[in-house]
């Protein structure tokens, strides 16, 4: 029996009603929305739900390192003993940075600190208890199995070796960052690489204190008389994160751009001009383009 042409007409009009509860409109994200979920079973999660020791896996080289992500640092421990910052942002942004070689077992200086699969993390996904780190394009770049145990040694004290604890500081650290500030503009990411200096008015200002962002997610810099460098990620609606690694102290009226980037979790444009923002939305830092 033929359908009569009321049930046909019926049938179409639920057609076009569910095509349009599945349409996404734009097909763009409206500031402020988190980055894709990744696979189905994959989640943004809370960025505390990072800290632990991990077994990592999924690496060529470096299966069965563990990497420990405390709130006061980052230990990874796999030829030999290496040390950094982390960063992780409720948006799904993470960057890491090690900064120190520490061992004997095959780890010398010669070695990049930190290794090609942590500096192309650029975020991070909850699958279950394990986590998974991803770069720009969401592809995986290590998973993280919890419940890792590393072993003490010369290098690596008892107390590294013990699981790490959420704290209030770290809760604090780790909270959602406040909206960027409707005045400014969310850049994109060509918007923001190149070399930028204190804008004018800016506490010290040395003619010498600078920050590049480089494409590879590096960043270089000086207060004016220290090299600092570290790496940076940007993130929907202007979120950001940087770490950076240890410096000289050779004094002079510093300028404080290490901190200032260290501080910051969301950046925006205002007339060509970089300003910085903290977690809770307050105005910390502005830099404009060098030359």
């Amino acid at each position: 029996m033929r359908p009569s042409a009321r049930i046909v007409g019926v049938l179409a009009v639920l057609g076009l009603l569910l095509t349009g509860c599945l349409s996404t409109g734009g097909g763009e994200d409206a500031p402020g929305d988190a980055p894709p979920g990744g696979p189905v079973g994959w989640a943004i999660g809370e960025p505390t739900g990072l800290i632990g020791s991990w077994t990592v896996a999924g690496v060529a080289g470096a299966d069965g390192s563990v990497l420990r992500l405390a709130p006061d640092g980052l230990t990874l421990v796999a030829d030999c003993v290496r040390r950094g910052q982390w960063r992780a942002h409720a948006d799904g942004l993470f960057v890491a940075y090690l900064s120190s070689l520490d061992g004997d077992r095959g780890c010398t200086g010669a070695d990049p600190v930190t290794p090609g699969w942590l500096s192309r993390a650029t975020g991070f996904r909850s699958d279950g208890d394990a986590r998974v780190l991803v770069d720009e394009q969401e592809q995986v770049v290590a998973r993280l199995q919890p419940g890792a145990r590393p072993t003490a040694g010369p290098y690596l004290p008892p107390a590294d070796t013990e699981p790490p604890v959420v704290t209030d500081e770290a809760r604090r650290r780790l909270d959602p960052a406040a909206r960027l500030p409707e005045a400014l503009v969310v850049p994109g990411r060509d918007g923001v690489l190149g070399r930028w200096v204190p804008a004018s008015g800016a506490r010290g200002g040395p003619r010498a204190a600078y920050v590049e962002l480089r494409a590879d997610g590096e960043w270089r810099g000086s207060d004016g008389c220290n090299g600092q460098a570290g790496r940076w990620v940007l993130g929907p609606a202007g979120a950001f994160l940087a770490v950076t690694g240890p410096t000289t102290l050779i004094g002079c009226a510093n300028v404080p751009v290490a901190s200032w980037l260290d501080g910051a979790r969301r950046v925006g444009l205002a007339d060509g001009v970089l300003v910085l923002v903290d977690g809770q939305g307050t105005e910390t830092a502005r830099l404009t383009r060098a030359g």
